[in-house]
């Protein structure tokens, strides 16, 4: 499951809505995935891979290698 390793942002789920919304009743389930990277980052002391969203990227809350 897609899910960032600092924060835990996982997927979430909701409802489409149709364009109009005119017949608001036609509703279609969607999901939000995170914006996930690969990023060699220093875990406990030593390099390793791990997948982070890319708001702690930006924030600096993780340390690259």
């Amino acid at each position: 499951m897609a899910k960032c390793a600092i924060c835990e942002k996982s997927v979430n789920y909701g409802n489409k809505l149709s364009i109009t919304r005119s017949h608001i009743s036609k509703r279609s389930s969607r999901t939000w995935k995170p914006n996930l990277r690969s990023v060699k980052a220093i875990v406990n002391g030593e390099p390793k891979r791990i997948k982070v969203c890319a708001k702690c990227l930006r924030s600096g809350k993780v340390k690259r290698a």
